[in-house]
């Protein structure tokens, strides 16, 4: 008999001063302002990080050695509501096709002006049980820090 193993998803949101259509577009189209370079999986240090704007699209670094690593791919691409893109990075922080977790990010108007920005990142189980649990907790704790980088670049381009 096999069992099934469900990892919690890691659920993080922010508000931040910008029209859902303006947050859509400093989330993907200005990642590069915001994402940090320390944040790469490849060799060396990056250069930029982009996400190309359409369904299939790549999410991924170019690098100072002229090399490009990806990130994932974009399954969902609504502009000013939704964003969907795979993470296809194992639990040793390489990119692998072979295991794609799943980043969904929601932009909601609360006011005007104002967008509530929710980020569920998923299915943690295509990486394997532990190997899963471990990238789970990873970034549980790293999405926090990412998303006040991306409300204070909205801030620092009104």
């Amino acid at each position: 008999m096999s069992r099934h193993i469900t990892i919690a998803p890691v659920r993080k949101s922010i508000e931040v001063q910008a029209d859902p259509v303006r947050a859509f577009e400093i989330f993907t189209a200005h990642i590069d302002r915001w994402w940090p370079k320390s944040h790469g999986i490849g060799n060396g240090p990056v250069k930029r990080s982009l996400i190309e704007p359409y369904v299939g699209g790549r999410w991924y670094a170019e690098y100072e050695d002229g090399s490009e690593v990806s990130n994932g791919h974009v399954r969902i691409w609504e502009p000013a509501s939704r964003l969907v893109v795979t993470w296809e990075i194992n639990a040793d922080w390489k990119s692998d096709t072979t295991v794609a977790s799943e980043i969904e990010v929601r932009f909601i108007p609360t006011a005007p002006g104002t967008t509530r920005v929710e980020l569920e990142h998923r299915n943690f189980e295509s990486l394997g049980p532990q190997a899963g649990e471990k990238m789970r907790n990873d970034v549980n704790g790293g999405w926090p820090g990412l998303l006040d980088l991306y409300a204070a670049d909205i801030a620092n381009h009104p």
